[in-house]
């Protein structure tokens, strides 16, 4: 893993993206990591766009915003226009395939993945957050797999952790693909 290493999760509110962002940064804390996360949304509670950035270190982190993401996922089109041209090469751009139209050009290193299709086939698009993070996080490993699942479980209300102890798992398995022609 890169020290330290930027994520962005963009995308539209009501996406689950801050929330998946702060499951990010507590497994981090539970790996022993240093870790800031920040969020931003616009005016609208839902479908206006959503952000949510983390940063994670073994040392100290030096500046509290992500400037270049290491890792960017985009979840919806507005976001794919906002943020897929502001990336070097070597960042590792996660695009969700059922929202994002491959025509976007973005100089990193673009992997198309059905999340949100995947979500809704285990149970709805309202676990597409944790499939993205769990694809994420096995296309580039950030924190123990054993850290992020306890974190979701932590974070989710009850009745949902079933439906995200599956949908993580959707993660991973879209991902593993993804995870071989990146180490290519």
């Amino acid at each position: 893993m890169k020290d330290p290493i930027q994520v962005r999760f963009s995308g539209a509110g009501g996406q689950g993206l801050i929330t998946a962002g702060v499951i990010l940064a507590e497994a981090a804390m539970m790996d022993g990591l240093n870790v800031v996360q920040t969020q931003t949304y616009g005016p609208e509670a839902r479908l206006g766009s959503s952000k949510a950035e983390v940063i994670i270190s073994k040392g100290r982190i030096a500046y509290p915003e992500v400037t270049t993401p290491d890792v960017l996922l985009c979840m919806s089109q507005e976001a794919a226009r906002k943020y897929l041209a502001k990336v070097s090469p070597e960042t590792i751009v996660i695009v969700d395939a059922s929202n994002v139209p491959a025509d976007i050009p973005s100089p990193g290193r673009i992997i198309r993945l059905g999340i949100t299709d995947a979500a809704v086939r285990i149970g709805g698009k309202v676990v597409a957050n944790t499939v993205a993070l769990c694809a994420m996080n096995t296309v580039v490993p950030m924190v123990s797999r054993d850290s992020l699942m306890r974190a979701i479980t932590a974070r989710v209300p009850a009745k949902f952790r079933e439906l995200n102890q599956r949908a993580g798992e959707a993660g991973e398995t879209l991902a593993a693909g993804a995870k071989m022609a990146c180490a290519t």
